[in-house]
C-alpha cells in the first residue's frame, strides 16, 4: 500500500531538490496521487536523519540516472532498507568530462570560451534534445516498471534538475498530466534552497566571482526553454506525445492504463 506522506516538504540537511510530485492535475480531471513519485538531488550526502525520512516512504526503487562520472565525483547513494536501486545513465560516462573539468577547474578564460555568449544555455537545450531522441530504450525502462511494480518511486540524477527532471516530465506526459503543470514543477528547481551547490576548485579571487557565476547559471538554471526544446524534439520526430509514448517508448494503451492505475487518484 502506498503511504501518505505529508505535502509539506521536509527539511533534509543532505538532499537537495527534494519533493513529491502528487497534486499535479491532469487533462481529464483526476490527480498524481501523494506518495507515489519523489524527485530529488543524489542522495550519497544523505544524513542519518534524511536516511530515516527515506526510508520512512516505503520506496520501491530508486532511480539513479547519474553515470560513472557522477559517481566517482559525489560517491554512491545511501543504502535504503529494501529498497531496488537501478542506475540508468542518461549521458554517456565520458561525455562532458573535460567539460567539467573546466567548468570546476578553469580559468576566466577558458570559462568564458565555452559558456559565453549563449553557448552555456545552448549546450543545455541540445543535451535535453539528444536525451529525448537518444535515451528511449531508459525511459521506456523506467515506464515499464512503474507500470509494473515499481512505486512508490524516487527519481534523481545529480541535481534532481535536468536527466530527473525530464525522466518526471516524461512519466507526468504519460499519465496525463496538464503540459503547464509539468513545466511549473519542473520549475520548482530553481528555488534556493533546492539549488545544486556548484563547486569550483583553487583559491582564486575569481572563483567565485560574479562574472563566474554569471557564466555558470545556465547549466544550474532551470529554465523553460530546455523543457520546451525536449518537447519539441518529441514533436519533430514522433508528431506528438501519444506516438513518442506508443512508438518511442513502445507503451502499450494497456500499459499506460496500468501506470495512470497506479499513479493517480
Amino acid at each position: 500500500m502506498t503511504q501518505q506522506v505529508p505535502s509539506t516538504e521536509p527539511e533534509l540537511a543532505g538532499v537537495r531538490n527534494f519533493r513529491d510530485v502528487g497534486g499535479l492535475p491532469t487533462v481529464d480531471g483526476r490527480r498524481v496521487r501523494h506518495g507515489v513519485l519523489f524527485r530529488s538531488g543524489h542522495l550519497a550526502h544523505a544524513t542519518g536523519e534524511d536516511t530515516a525520512f527515506l526510508t520512512s516512504l516505503g520506496l520501491h526503487t530508486i532511480f539513479d540516472f547519474r553515470n560513472a562520472a557522477d559517481q566517482r565525483l559525489e560517491g554512491p547513494d545511501v543504502a535504503l532498507p529494501g529498497v531496488r536501486n537501478v542506475n540508468l545513465p542518461l549521458s554517456d560516462p565520458a561525455d562532458g568530462a573535460e567539460f567539467w573539468t573546466m567548468v570546476r577547474d578553469g580559468d576566466l578564460d577558458q570559462l568564458r570560451s565555452i559558456l559565453d555568449e549563449g553557448k552555456a544555455a545552448g549546450r543545455m537545450v541540445a543535451s535535453y534534445r539528444s536525451i529525448v531522441r537518444e535515451r528511449t530504450a531508459e525511459h521506456s525502462r523506467v515506464l515499464h516498471a512503474l507500470a509494473q511494480d515499481s512505486v512508490p518511486a524516487l527519481m534523481h540524477c545529480a541535481a534532481g534538475k535536468d536527466r530527473a527532471g525530464l525522466s518526471v516530465a516524461i512519466t507526468l506526459l504519460a499519465v496525463g498530466v496538464e503540459r503547464e503543470a509539468v513545466l511549473d514543477d519542473y520549475l520548482k528547481s530553481n528555488a534556493t534552497h533546492r539549488r545544486y551547490k556548484v563547486h569550483r576548485n583553487g583559491d582564486s579571487a575569481s572563483a567565485y566571482s560574479p562574472e563566474v557565476m554569471e557564466l555558470l547559471s545556465p547549466l544550474f538554471d532551470a529554465r523553460a526553454e530546455y523543457l520546451a526544446a525536449a518537447f519539441e524534439t518529441v514533436e519533430e520526430t514522433w508528431g506528438g506525445v501519444d506516438t513518442y509514448l506508443e512508438k518511442g517508448l513502445r507503451l502499450t494503451p494497456q500499459t499506460r492504463e496500468r501506470l495512470r492505475e497506479r499513479m493517480l487518484d
